[in-house]
C-alpha cells in the first residue's frame, strides 16, 4: 500500500490548520485506502484512542519518526510506515512532516477494516427493518451505508458549500445515470458528472463523482463523491420504480408516478458544516481524544421527509399501520 498520501497534509490533531485553497483528495489513494481491508464485522475489535507526542532524547524530529515506525511496525520501520497510513488519513498529517512536539492521535489497534475507524456507529439499531438505507452527515463531510442496521462502507463527500447547501431532511434514491453534464455549468463549460445517483429529483440533487476539495463543503448542493464510493454506490443502492419503468432508465423514469420507492437517504448535521476548514475528527476531554462519532436519530422515519415524495409514502405507511 502507498503511504504517500501527499494530498492530505492539513492539520495536526491538535486543530491547526494550514490553509490551502483548491487542495484536493487524490480519491485513488483514498479508495485504496479506505477499502484494502475487509474482516466480518463482528471480528473487528473496538478501539481505543490515545495522544501521541512525537519525542526523542536528542530532539531530532528524524529519530522521533523512526522510534514511531519502529513501534507501529513492532521494529520494522517500513510495515510502521504502512501500519500508520489510516493515521496520517485520519490525522490530516503528512506524517515526514511531523516534528518534536508535534501530536498525534494514534488508535489503540492498526491495520484493521476501515469500519473501525468510522465516524458512524457500526450498529444501527433504528435501522434493522431497512435492507439498506445511505446516510450523509454534513457536519463530519462523510457518509455510511447501512444493511439491516450493520455498517457496510463508509467514505467521504463535499456537501453544498455555505450559499448552496446541501438540504437535510429525509429522501429516497430515485433515478440514477453513468455519465450526465451538470445543469449548472457555465457557458463553455461541461461539468461531467460521473456514477449519477439523484435523491431530489426537483431540485436536481445528486450523489455523484467529482473533484473533492479536502474536508469542506464545495459544491453547489450536491453531494460529491471519489470514484471508488460513487461506483460502489451506483451499484449497491435501489433506485425508484415508477409508472414509466426504474431509475436504471435515468431521468426518463421521472415520467411516470412513483410506484415504489428506492433506498432510504437521510441527510443530518444541518447547521453543523464546517466552515473554517476540514471537520474535526476527534474531540479531547483534557488530553484524552476519542472518535468523533454521529449521533443518528432513534429511527430513520424520525427525520423529517424532504420532499413530497417521502410525504405522500409516509401516509400511505401510517394508513397501511391503521387498519393492519
Amino acid at each position: 500500500m502507498r503511504t504517500a498520501f501527499a494530498a492530505l497534509l492539513l492539520c495536526l490533531a491538535s486543530g491547526a490548520v494550514a490553509q490551502s485553497p483548491g487542495r484536493l483528495y487524490d480519491q485513488e489513494e483514498i479508495g485504496e485506502l479506505l477499502y484494502g481491508v475487509r474482516q466480518e464485522l463482528a471480528e473487528i475489535p473496538e478501539v481505543g484512542w490515545n495522544a501521541y507526542v512525537l519525542d526523542h532524547e536528542t530532539g531530532n524530529s528524524i529519530f522521533a519518526r523512526a522510534d514511531l515506525y519502529r513501534a507501529a511496525g513492532d521494529g520494522d520501520q517500513s510495515l510502521g510506515k504502512e501500519r500508520l497510513a489510516m493515521v496520517q488519513f485520519l490525522n490530516r498529517i503528512y506524517l515526514n512532516d511531523l516534528s518534536i512536539g508535534d501530536t498525534l492521535v494514534l488508535p489503540t489497534h492498526l491495520g484493521l477494516d476501515p469500519r473501525a475507524y468510522a465516524p458512524f456507529p457500526r450498529r444501527y439499531e433504528g435501522a434493522a427493518e431497512f435492507d439498506k438505507l445511505f446516510i450523509i452527515d454534513k457536519g463530519v463531510q462523510a457518509w455510511a451505508a447501512y444493511e439491516n442496521g450493520d455498517l457496510e462502507r463508509w467514505g467521504l463527500v463535499n456537501t453544498g458549500a455555505i450559499d448552496s447547501q446541501t438540504p437535510a431532511g429525509r429522501y429516497n434514491f430515485n433515478w440514477k445515470e453513468l455519465d450526465r453534464i451538470s445543469t449548472l455549468s457555465p457557458p463553455g463549460e461541461r461539468w461531467r458528472m460521473r456514477w449519477v445517483f439523484n435523491f431530489y429529483h426537483e431540485r436536481g440533487i445528486h450523489v455523484h463523482q467529482y473533484r473533492m476539495p479536502i474536508g469542506e463543503p464545495a459544491s453547489h448542493g450536491c453531494v460529491r463523491l471519489i470514484t471508488d464510493d460513487a461506483k460502489w454506490i451506483y451499484d449497491w443502492a435501489e433506485p425508484w420504480r415508477t409508472t414509466a419503468g426504474t431509475g436504471a432508465r435515468g431521468l426518463a423514469s421521472a415520467n411516470g408516478r412513483v410506484l415504489e420507492q428506492g433506498t432510504t437517504v437521510l441527510v443530518l448535521g444541518d447547521g453543523e458544516e464546517p466552515v473554517d476548514g476540514p471537520p474535526a475528527r476527534f474531540e479531547w476531554n483534557g488530553d484524552k481524544p476519542s472518535l468523533r462519532v454521529v449521533d443518528l436519530p432513534a429511527h430513520p422515519y424520525e427525520v423529517p421527509p424532504g420532499t413530497d415524495q417521502q410525504r405522500t409514502f409516509d401516509r400511505k405507511r401510517r394508513q397501511a399501520a391503521a387498519t393492519s
